[in-house]
């Protein structure tokens, strides 16, 4: 019986053809089409919810705050429907059509008069006329295609496109590492496209034109996706890996006033189903309580398959260390949330520091809109990528002998490093900004905010390039950290779990900034963040974000020391080679 099993999950293994690149131009291909229509519908979503569906500002910013709080949530319902039910490809097939049929229905939102209230100008009464409870239904019916689409596409793209490729070979690991690379190098490419074609053909053109360009896109991504079926590697669904979780915690409960052996590698029950397509752990010394869970007492009943009678009693040592890695990744998880804080200060404040700068283009009239300087940390990361994956780590790797060139967590800590020194930069250059707007001569007023100051916008750029390279290492590096430490039947969770982290960051960048505005508000030094920046210290800011950011980086670093690799049974946090560990994908 145990012979045929392991024929059986052999020929699995043998009949499982990974394409690798050959299946890249379709992977690549849904990825690029689907972020530039997601990010080219949702990247001008507030002006077009307060022009053309003549909502109040509050109402606007309230609903998009929900719609991108409700996509993040929704990653963990897909991630789990992905694992326990319905696999990778489907659970992305799925989602891809629910997101081109979500920006269908707001394009025809814009395209169909009787679908959004009359335009201000045009409304008989001289005034205002908001939506009407129709037309909201329906729009509220593209958003909840859009959170449905989101919530399968998120955690399970990276882990779909890695799935392509054979981690047991050296051509297979490297293509791991270079998708990676080159997944995020898609996102900023359709970041910059959004924010600067679509955008402007959405409010200089016309917004139904502007929101079908994006719903055409998706259906290109659509198309790419499904044609390649055949060749993809899909990988089946095992059930349910968070009841696996919850089987190990209670069956260490119930056997916590148990001694563990003196060699629990040897003396553990272990029992590995033939077709798992987790990698074969060994026992690791760490969190020794949940091991319990896999002492064999008398009252234990075996199957007569080797498995467990009740696993909520009796797990195997190979679910209880699958349960560890989670547990273990969850501190480099907390250390991601808080660097990521200082990435949400160069998208949000550097943008009314440029307000209040010189936007001037050399000596002409013209002037760079103050959004569009986001553009210079994108593209400072576009560029390191390439860089990056092409040139830095075939050269490290002839020192290191790592396929990364770096390990990861050296790869995320090198990036915070960089955030601390992009968060200085930026307090610098805003004393600077703010210390000419006060005693120089300046080169105009802004109606809202107060005095242009002299010095130009293009100082803004170091501070914009540092953290792009930061994101470069420490995000990038945070996704295949995750997708190689998680178990494999759990790869969509943790895709989920790299969106919840960044979910989390923006959430705690809005509770620091609101609670700095009110304890600044009646100090001595004045308010940090008032409307005038002239009249605040937002360098000050910067500053304390930058001594967060040197907190976290040592904290960081003890994790990282503390840390151990998935498949290290001797303490070690070096990154193993993916050859000792031997997972099998059955196909569906």
């Amino acid at each position: 019986m145990e012979n045929n099993e392991k024929v059986v999950a052999i020929d699995d293994e043998q009949k499982t053809k990974h394409r690798g690149i050959k299946a890249m131009p379709f992977v690549i291909g849904n990825e690029t089409f689907e972020k530039l229509g997601t990010i080219g519908t949702s990247a001008n979503l507030l002006v077009y919810l307060t022009t053309v569906f003549n909502m109040k500002s509050i109402a606007a910013t309230t609903l998009v705050i929900v719609f991108q709080g409700s996509t993040n949530l929704a990653t963990l319902i897909g991630a789990f429907l992905s694992d326990t039910y319905f696999g990778r490809y489907w659970t992305l097939g799925l989602a891809s059509i629910s997101s081109f049929l979500g920006m269908l229905i707001i394009t025809l939102t814009a395209a169909v008069h009787k679908l959004h209230p009359p335009h201000c100008g045009t409304a008989e009464t001289g005034v205002c006329i908001g939506p009407t409870a129709g037309q909201m239904s329906f729009l509220a019916c593209g958003f909840g295609l859009l959170v449905i689409g989101a919530g399968g596409i998120r955690p399970c793209n990276l882990a779909f496109g890695a799935d392509q490729f054979n981690p047991k070979t050296e051509s297979g690991k490297r293509g791991i590492s270079s998708f990676f690379n080159w997944y995020y190098f898609t996102f900023t490419f359709a970041m910059m496209v959004s924010l600067t074609i679509i955008v402007y053909v959405q409010s200089d053109v016309s917004w139904s034109l502007g929101l079908a360009i994006p719903a055409f896109l998706m259906f290109i991504s659509c198309a790419l996706f499904f044609m390649g079926s055949k060749i993809y590697v899909k990988v089946k669904p095992e059930g349910s890996p968070l009841k696996d979780v919850a089987q190990v915690i209670v069956a260490a409960m119930k056997k916590r006033r148990l001694e563990l052996p003196d060699q629990p590698c040897l003396s553990l029950f272990n029992h590995i189903p033939p077709n798992s397509i987790n990698s074969k752990l060994p026992h690791t010394d760490q969190f020794r309580f949940f091991s319990k869970g896999a002492i064999l007492t008398r009252e234990d009943e075996i199957n007569s398959d080797g498995s467990a009678g009740n696993p909520w009693r009796l797990c195997s040592m190979q679910k209880v260390e699958e349960v560890k890695c989670v547990i273990r990744v969850i501190p480099i998880w907390a250390a991601g949330i808080i660097y990521y804080v200082a990435v949400v200060q160069q998208s949000t404040f550097v943008v009314f520091q440029a307000l209040q700068s010189d936007r001037r283009l050399g000596s002409t009239s013209f002037k760079i809109p103050a959004a569009s300087y986001i553009v210079f940390n994108m593209l400072s990361l576009t560029i390191w990528i390439a860089f990056y994956d092409q040139v830095l780590v075939p050269l490290l790797r002839r020192f290191t002998r790592k396929e990364g060139g770096i390990t990861l967590l050296q790869k995320m800590g090198a990036g915070m490093v960089l955030a601390v020194i992009t968060m200085i930069l930026s307090a610098l250059v805003e004393d600077r900004r703010r210390t000419l707007a006060l005693t120089k001569a300046t080169v105009g007023t802004d109606a809202r905010r107060g005095a242009i100051s002299s010095m130009s916008g293009m100082w803004l750029v170091p501070q914009l390039t540092l953290i792009g390279v930061s994101e470069g290492l420490t995000i990038i590096g945070q996704v295949e950290f995750f997708y190689k430490q998680f178990p494999e039947n759990m790869r969509s969770i943790a895709g989920a779990f790299f969106c919840c982290g960044m979910a989390a960051s923006n959430y705690l960048s809005s509770f620091l900034v609101s609670i700095v505005h009110q304890i600044t508000g009646g100090a001595k030094t004045g308010n940090w963040l008032p409307e005038d920046l002239n009249k605040g210290r937002l360098d000050y800011f910067y500053y304390l974000v930058a001594a967060l950011g040197m907190v976290n980086l040592l904290y960081f670093l003890a994790c990282a020391k503390w840390y151990k690799y998935k498949g290290s049974d001797d303490g070690s946090t070096l990154e193993l080679s993916q050859e000792k560990m031997q997972p099998q994908k059955p196909l569906v």
